[in-house]
């Protein structure tokens, strides 16, 4: 499917990107979007790229569409950070995102298909599979995601 011809005509220096994920009471689970916004914005080809949480925690969809504008984006991409279509992708962030978008009558927004099956994901799920076996048989002395946390715990057989 190629975009309306009118998205094809915005220079993409003026195309944002927002990374859009729940959003939670734990600092941790929030900062884990700040670092996959910055990767994200050191590999790809967007120059601006921000991240939002979709409710309990800053920035929200709103702060981070002004943030975008005020940095002169004409097409905001809202890209949902989830595995599966549900329900806050299909009525949750896109209300979010035309309330953020009321206020830049001149934006226009794009809210995208969240990440669902890609092959990709299929081999980071093997790798973080095989990662936290070998943590716990004692193979591995590092996991970037559990070592300040409970995760690679193996738990004892219930009897």
């Amino acid at each position: 499917m190629n975009p309306p011809p009118s998205l094809l005509d915005t220079p993409r220096e003026k195309i944002a990107v927002i990374l859009v994920d729940h959003g939670s009471r734990r600092d941790e689970s929030n900062m884990l979007l700040l670092e996959v916004v910055e990767a994200f914005r050191a590999h790809s080809a967007w120059s601006i790229v921000e991240p939002a949480h979709m409710e309990l925690a800053e920035p929200s969809i709103a702060s981070a569409f002004a943030k975008c504008a005020g940095q002169g984006a004409e097409l905001v991409i809202v890209f949902p950070y989830f595995l599966s279509p549900g329900r806050h992708w299909h009525q949750d962030i896109p209300r979010l995102a035309t309330e953020a978008a009321a206020a830049w009558p001149r934006v226009r927004y794009l809210v995208t298909a969240p990440l669902g099956l890609h092959s990709l994901l299929l081999k980071v799920i093997d790798q973080r599979i095989t990662a936290c076996l070998e943590r716990v048989a004692g193979d591995r002395a590092h996991c970037e995601l559990c070592d300040d946390s409970t995760g690679c715990t193996m738990l004892p057989k219930q009897s």
